[in-house]
């Protein structure tokens, strides 16, 4: 995959502003982590601050990387940057001023400051979204070096943005024995706060909506990964049309990933205890995956093969 190999001279300014801020907020998270006894619904205080500095890091270097390979500049994809990355970081000075204030911040309508600034975050990520897609369509006009590695930014792109779509039903839970002042849940089916599994927190009593919510997210990095990996292991096998469409298999097999972990939450079970039904619906997925590059090969097979005889 050559499109990794430019420099990173070219990297968006804003863009590595952002991670330089969340590797330090990371730092600062892990420290209160370790010094801040405070527990809030089931969880250490500075634990949401350190996920989500640690995924802003993460998203802010991919796309940081993604704009370093267009073949010239555009100032609409430098203005979505510089709006991704103000909403970015008042998303996070709100998390972390409600950390100091000792309470939660998402969902949290419990007094008016509260109210106004779960509202101004609400707004921020909204904002954030629509610029996401602003950069998605500039990407998806604008050629790129490589085949499969621009399918891979365009599909992570798409996937990344239905990761945030799929978070929108939080709004609407309230399970019982909610705290008053809170008017959405992560959890379906059980309170937030109850037992979870380590470090991310998900549910092992009932749905989490952030299951779905985080494989979607990081489709951003895991499909750029998979041409990689292609270019790396089977570059010398496999053509740059095979590749790339190896590269659209998996994003359709990852936003059906991410659809079926939202839609197993939906209905109220714990990541580790799906049923019957999820049970089929990830076989199929799979079935349908397999084949899918299975037919892939077979044709690239078969088109090498009539090249010889030629």
């Amino acid at each position: 995959m050559t499109t990794v190999r430019n420099r990173a001279a070219g990297w968006p300014r804003p863009l590595l502003l952002l991670v330089s801020m969340m590797a330090a907020l990371t730092v600062v998270a892990a420290i209160g982590l370790v010094t801040d006894p405070r527990v809030l619904t089931g969880a250490p205080v500075w634990l949401k601050p350190l996920k989500f500095a640690v995924s802003l890091t993460l998203y802010g270097g991919t796309l940081a990387w993604m704009l370093s390979l267009l073949p010239r500049r555009s100032r609409l994809a430098e203005r979505a940057v510089t709006v991704i990355v103000a909403a970015a970081v008042l998303e996070m000075v709100l998390i972390v001023v409600q950390v100091l204030r000792g309470t939660t911040s998402h969902f949290n309508t419990g007094t008016p400051l509260d109210a106004v600034l779960y509202n101004v975050m609400g707004t921020a990520i909204t904002v954030l979204f629509l610029a996401q897609v602003v950069l998605a369509v500039v990407l998806a006009r604008r050629p790129l070096p490589d085949r499969a590695g621009g399918y891979a930014i365009r599909a992570g792109l798409a996937v990344s943005l239905l990761g945030m779509l799929v978070a929108f039903p939080m709004l609407t839970q309230h399970p019982d024995g909610t705290p008053a002042g809170i008017t959405g849940a992560h959890s379906v089916g059980v309170p937030d706060g109850g037992p979870g599994l380590p470090v991310v927190g998900w549910s092992t009593t009932g749905g989490d909506l952030r299951v779905g919510h985080f494989i979607g997210l990081h489709a951003l990095q895991a499909l750029p990964l998979l041409a990689i990996l292609l270019d790396r292991f089977l570059g010398a096998r496999l053509d740059e049309l095979a590749r790339a469409r190896l590269v659209l298999v998996g994003g359709f097999a990852y936003a059906g990933v991410t659809l079926l972990a939202t839609a197993q939450a939906l209905r109220g079970q714990p990541l580790l205890r799906p049923d019957e039904l999820t049970l089929i619906a990830a076989a199929v997925l799979l079935a349908a995956t397999a084949t899918a590059t299975l037919l892939v090969l077979a044709r690239r097979a078969g088109h090498a093969t009539v090249v010889l005889v030629g």
